[in-house]
């Protein structure tokens, strides 16, 4: 008799011992033995000097077993499907099939997730530099993503944004982008009327702004107030807000001072916790 399977050694008239049936079948001796004490795989056979060795269908059951095992199964529900006297061999291996291939797609599905993070943590944005363009405008700079990962990369913070960034499809990148656009047209409109920051209204106003922001990271009131002092410092955020309406850049400033103090933070000694 020869174990069916790629590389079996012949199985002798007698059978396996115990040790051979181990090596054959890649468990140790002491699991043989354990399975053989509760009753889920017993050696069928014993040779002319009364050892007791592994059949072919023996071994056939421990690789059920192995599968199930594989497969979460406790060893005693293993053993209960196995002995269910309404199910043959063939049942088993069609049950095994079906309950395999749905944990190779969860397994296919967990690979993606994690070729994700990778992605993320390397790249910290899943969009290439023409989506990047079309969802953000003309005058986003693409390389401005690598010009931030060098400058906050080893941050918290910067961790954070590259998990969630790289899980974002295009159209979540789309409805960001909308949000930044209604909230940029609120802002303005705030400004225009000449509502004062610290209102109640501004208030909400810089909120919605923090909760954008936190989009991306964990943003809190001292870390907005320290964005909001780069917003006027950087040339670049000077120029992108000052866009939206003149004089709104050092106005959105202020709305996010009297917005931190509010909450109990010194907007002018911020810092970045």
């Amino acid at each position: 008799m020869v174990f069916p399977g790629e590389g079996a050694e012949p199985i002798g008239p007698d059978g396996l011992t115990v040790g051979r049936t181990g090596a054959l079948v890649g468990v140790s001796v002491k699991t043989l033995h354990h399975w053989d004490t509760i009753g889920l795989v017993r050696p069928g056979g014993r040779t002319w000097a009364g050892y007791r060795v592994y059949s072919g269908e023996d071994i056939a059951r421990i690789h059920r077993v192995l599968v199930y095992r594989e497969l979460g199964f406790p060893l005693a529900e293993i053993g209960r499907i196995l002995d269910d006297p309404d199910t043959d061999a063939r049942d088993h291996l069609r049950r095994q099939r079906s309950q395999l291939v749905e944990r190779i797609s969860r397994l296919q599905k967990m690979l993606g997730a994690v070729d994700r993070m990778m992605e993320a943590s390397e790249t910290g944005m899943r969009l290439t530099p023409e989506e990047q363009v079309e969802i953000f405008g003309d005058d986003w700079q693409p390389a401005w993503v690598e010009e931030a990962e060098e400058r906050w990369g080893d941050s918290a913070q910067w961790k954070q944004y590259a998990e969630r960034a790289g899980t974002m499809t295009p159209e979540d990148w789309r409805r960001v982008a909308a949000r930044t656009d209604a909230l940029n047209a609120d802002l303005a409109a705030a400004q225009r009327t000449g509502l004062a920051p610290g209102s109640g209204a501004v208030n909400a106003l810089a909120e919605r702004h923090r909760a954008l922001l936190s989009t991306y990271f964990d943003c809190t009131h001292s870390m907005h107030a320290c964005m909001g002092r780069m917003f006027v410092d950087d040339p670049r955020y000077a120029e992108y807000y000052e866009a939206v309406a003149p004089g709104f850049t050092v106005w959105l400033r202020d709305v996010i001072f009297a917005n931190a103090a509010a909450h109990g933070v010194d907007p002018e000694s911020a810092v970045w916790e």
